[in-house]
């Protein structure tokens, strides 16, 4: 099969930070920033089940990655703009804060210009992130970290009022999850805006996602342990993702085109409902497979992986604006035969791409069916699967419903549930002891 790839055009716009102007955080002139980090690093190593580490109001430059490997330990700081750890100095490790344990939660503060990942929770459960800001603040850049904030193989994750801004790859990435909830975040100026990655049972809503490259992603990538399915996006802002791709060359979202609002890839069982979606300008959604994803490999592809997306339900969403100026010369071309110089692209862009063993009669099975139930929406299937021969608008065979999705439930979701701090609370002050 011809590869279809994409190629990034620039549109920057101001970023207007819901959390309003940013403030200057007030310092305590007595604090000593060598002094710091030596006291935050002891507190890590030495802490205990229970245990509070405070960061209080400030900023303090760190050079070096600080980590966690003890269960039931909270990280708090004052305010995601008032108690900040600055790593633009950092001189060793890759990752801002890299934990390794369960029921941790990290809240109320910021990371800022780390060398690599921003924040990384690695193999944990019952997770909670909230009201965190992670930023890379030169804007966008290749230079920057990968990652935002970052759990990867994690169960009973919550990921709430959060901000991620300039991440080279994803703001919000949860990767090879289970049971996880995204809500109220905002993702900005990032390649991704937020993308869920080889997740079982997701949930996100009530994010604004804008000024990335592509808005909100679900993704399922070969030679990982578990295939993802069963996302729900719903309730979220999607609009103006137009940001130049700026991903490393060779990764996935670097095959990302700009102007994308959500996009989903190779991922089964998700269901798009009751969002706001415009601007976007190659496409407010776009539907494909691994095929046409611009990095497919059949050398590097485990043989059982699925590259189709399956069971995809989009319905009640309010749409605006969108597929203006598409990031593809071949879409480009396309857009202007089709619909015109004045013209845009439908709602929804498809490559067409399906699963021919699994057809009866020349049609998939009902639950495996791309369906659109929402009023004036139009779609263009590119028939990437037979060379473009057969590109149509016709939406008929897609006017379907399917059966929605459960909601995903975490234990502690609740905002006044806090975790039990103990007998153990460490306070870090700064200054020196």
């Amino acid at each position: 099969m011809k590869t279809l790839s994409y190629i990034g055009v620039a549109l920057t716009l101001l970023l207007v930070s819901a959390c309003g102007e940013k403030k200057a955080p007030q310092t305590n002139p007595a604090t000593n920033d060598v002094d710091f980090q030596k006291k935050l690093l002891r507190q890590l190593i030495a802490a205990k089940p229970g245990d509070v580490i405070v960061v209080p109001e400030g900023e303090f430059q760190i050079d070096r990655s600080l980590s966690l490997n003890v269960d039931d330990v909270t990280i708090r700081g004052m305010g995601m703009d008032k108690s900040i750890l600055s790593f633009k100095s950092q001189i060793q490790g890759a990752e801002g804060l890299l934990v390794n344990a369960n029921d941790f939660t990290i809240e109320n503060l910021a990371i800022e210009d780390t060398v690599g990942d921003a924040l990384k929770i690695n193999e944990g459960q019952n997770i909670i992130i909230r009201n965190v800001r992670v930023e890379w603040t030169n804007g966008p850049s290749t230079e920057n970290g990968a990652y935002g904030i970052y759990p990867v193989q994690t169960r009973n994750t919550l990921v709430e009022g959060s901000v991620a801004i300039g991440s080279s790859d994803a703001g919000i990435y949860v990767g090879q999850s289970r049971n996880v909830i995204v809500r109220n975040n905002r993702a900005e100026f990032n390649v991704a805006g937020i993308e869920i990655e080889n997740t079982i049972g997701a949930d996100v809503y009530g994010n604004v996602a804008t000024n990335n490259t592509g808005g909100i992603l679900v993704f399922n990538m070969p030679n990982l342990p578990q295939p993802g399915h069963s996302t729900r996006i719903y309730d979220n802002d999607i609009f103006k993702n137009n940001v130049k791709n700026f991903g490393h060359e060779g990764t996935p979202v670097a095959a990302v085109p700009a102007g994308s609002g959500i996009v989903i890839n190779s991922n089964d069982q998700v269901e798009i409902f009751d969002n706001k979606i415009a601007d976007n300008d190659t496409a407010n959604i776009i539907v494909s497979s691994y095929f046409t994803a611009g990095y497919y490999s059949d050398k590097s592809t485990q043989a059982d992986f699925d590259p189709y997306p399956e069971g995809i339900y989009i319905y009640n969403n309010h749409f605006a604006g969108g597929g203006s100026s598409p990031d593809h010369l071949e879409l480009k071309a396309l857009k202007l035969a089709r619909f015109g110089l004045g013209g845009s692209l439908p709602d929804v862009l498809w490559d067409g791409v399906v699963d021919t063993k699994k057809m009866f009669e020349g049609a998939l099975p009902d639950h495996l069916r791309l369906c659109i139930d929402n009023t004036d929406v139009g779609i263009l299937n590119i028939d990437f699967q037979n060379n473009y021969q057969n590109i149509s608008t016709d939406i008929s065979a897609h006017q379907c419903r399917l059966k929605k999705l459960p909601e995903v439930v975490l234990k502690f979701d609740r905002p006044d549930v806090e975790k039990s701090v103990g007998d153990h609370l460490a306070v870090l002050e700064g200054g020196n002891e």
